[in-house]
């Protein structure tokens, strides 16, 4: 045991090191400290796996839930868990606000509820972005809720059950607790009537994910196998040369009117195809098949996106790239969430006068799966400043790299994304 304070951060239980550092004081804030910090060395677990019923859930959010789960039990236990502050969750509610660092507020606030801490939080929050306060306030109404489903008894479980590697308290609390947590900082903060009558029902159980409105980082999947692809068409051609480098053909001086004695090796014409591998889309592998020995030098990428994850899943997977393809690959995550990143990745992909191809039904989402009109613009913006080709199948593909780009009526078949581009003429 090593002698520490009841400010935030000066106190602590290191499983990993065995020290448990707590005020030894006497004053009522020293008091719930210490006991916070010993529940936390009766009840929550020494080491915890982040896969199995925990992969899908971030580390934040169990760090902040655990608190919250830590906190009830002492306030069960009678403490008075009005003393949990120090005096900084003013100045902390205001900086996140100002930083527009919504997640990190609902994380924080969740970590806080049920304590002394949280009315003075708001307060910080509230001068800065009041809706903001608004929303954290139903969201802690709606932990309260969920809160009061367990016993004290449940909350306190260390037994555990199936070959589980964490107590049952933390897999049915803590992970619930965490769940809802990534669900609301994951979404895009109310700022009209609409929008929180929205985010209110997404807090109901049952309820669906609220937008977002921003697109998922692009994760490139890096563990895919990749094998050679024999080209049965173009491929790799030698291109007689009158200069060069490397062994001659002397015989050319007499079959070749122009004495091309040299040969350069080059890659025939390349392209770089996008495919939206969404709910509503595939990747047909005898199409894909096709056009790996139809175009030669291809890179082929897919993409779709886990609505809500919080966890940094991969959601894109480099299927051909220029002579190699992957020998297997995942299906899709549901939605797209990730449009507008995958296609900037494509541009830097693109060599030379690649053209890029993008396989998709018009239809752009965020990172919780709903249409957004700002986010089609922004594709939109893409594809016309890129010179991107739209086709609806990779069957298609091959056809759009000879004739050109879509154009004119072409465009109805690509909903929200052909609309924004008629609608720049």
């Amino acid at each position: 045991m090593v002698p520490g304070t009841s400010q935030r951060g000066a106190a602590s239980c290191d499983f990993a090191t065995r020290r448990l550092t707590v005020p030894m004081g006497s004053t009522p804030a020293d008091r719930v400290v210490r006991a916070h910090e010993l529940v936390h060395l009766r009840i929550s677990p020494a080491h915890i796996e982040h896969d199995g019923a925990l992969g899908d859930v971030s580390e934040r959010a169990l760090t902040c839930a655990e608190e919250l789960r830590v906190n009830t039990v002492l306030t069960r236990l009678g403490f008075e868990t009005a003393e949990l502050r120090d005096g900084s969750e003013r100045l902390s509610g205001e900086r996140l606000s100002e930083l527009n660092q919504w997640s990190e507020a609902v994380f924080f606030y969740a970590a806080l509820h049920g304590t002394g801490a949280v009315k003075e939080y708001l307060g910080g929050v509230r001068k800065v972005r009041p809706e903001w306060a608004k929303a954290l306030r139903a969201f802690g109404s709606t932990l309260s809720a969920t809160l009061r489903d367990f016993s004290t008894v449940k909350l306190t479980s260390t037994q555990l059950q199936n070959g589980a590697t964490v107590p049952d308290g933390y897999l049915d609390v803590t992970v619930r607790l965490a769940r809802l947590a990534d669900r609301v900082a994951g979404a895009q903060a109310p700022t009209t009537p609409d929008e929180f009558k929205q985010f209110r029902r997404s807090l109901q159980p049952g309820g669906r994910r609220p937008a977002s409105g921003v697109f998922a980082p692009l994760v490139l999947d890096e563990t895919l196998e990749y094998e050679s692809i024999r080209p049965r068409m173009g491929g790799r051609k030698k291109t007689a040369q009158v200069f060069g480098t490397g062994r001659p053909r002397l015989d050319r001086i007499l079959t070749d009117p122009h004495q091309r004695i040299f040969s350069r090796r080059r890659m025939g014409p390349g392209a770089v195809v996008v495919v939206d591998q969404s709910g509503s889309m595939d990747i047909p592998e005898a199409e894909l098949e096709a056009l790996l020995v139809a175009v030669p030098g291809v890179t082929v990428i897919g993409y779709s996106h886990r609505p809500g994850d919080a966890v940094g899943r991969p959601n894109a997977w480099l299927l051909a790239n220029r002579g190699s393809r992957a020998q297997s690959w995942p299906t899709g995550n549901v939605g797209n969430g990730v449009d507008g990143p995958v296609l900037e990745h494509a541009v830097l992909l693109r060599r030379d006068r690649d053209r890029i191809v993008w396989v998709t039904d018009g239809q752009v989402t965020d990172s919780n799966d709903h249409p957004n009109e700002r986010l089609s613009e922004e594709c939109a913006r893409l594809v016309r400043r890129h010179q991107i080709t739209l086709v609806r199948t990779l069957s298609e593909v091959v056809p759009s790299l000879r004739a050109g780009a879509v154009q004119g009526s072409a465009l109805d078949d690509f909903g929200r994304i052909g609309r924004k581009l008629r609608d720049f003429g």
